[in-house]
């Protein structure tokens, strides 16, 4: 197994600063259009699909399937060159986005397309947590 992936603090700006408080909590959220019904992935203030400003946050479910994924095994940035391999995957969520992240909490080889997975937290120390996922 790898070793531990580092958790940077992301960037956090005002209007994806509730998205960042929840992760500290816990909890995944994601944007919801009140006119059309998209739920978007990465959270912004207007719907990607009809562009209209009425966005609103929902708890996502946390649970997903692993959609595509690589092991990464060469990184020269420090902490991740000491956590390989590890795992870069598209984890599709259940309410339909797929998320770019990482699969923790197993071997990397015994990672699998279509693997159940759902979501956990690792805290930046920083207000934020980094939402990875791991099998379910």
């Amino acid at each position: 197994m790898s070793g531990a992936l580092p958790v940077p603090a992301p960037a956090v700006f005002p209007e994806t600063a509730p998205f960042w408080e929840a992760t500290a909590r816990g909890k995944l959220l994601l944007s919801r259009c009140e006119d059309c019904g998209a739920v978007i992935w990465y959270p912004r203030p207007l719907c990607p699909a009809c562009g209209r400003p009425r966005v609103s946050w929902v708890e996502a479910s946390g649970r997903g399937s692993v959609y595509s994924f690589t092991v990464v095994h060469r990184n020269a940035v420090d902490g991740y060159r000491e956590a390989v391999p590890y795992v870069v995957a598209y984890v599709e969520l259940e309410e339909g986005p797929r998320v770019l992240t990482n699969i923790v909490g197993c071997d990397p080889e015994a990672v699998t397309i279509g693997m159940p997975v759902s979501a956990t937290f690792d805290d930046t120390g920083h207000g934020s947590a980094l939402f990875r996922f791991r099998p379910a």
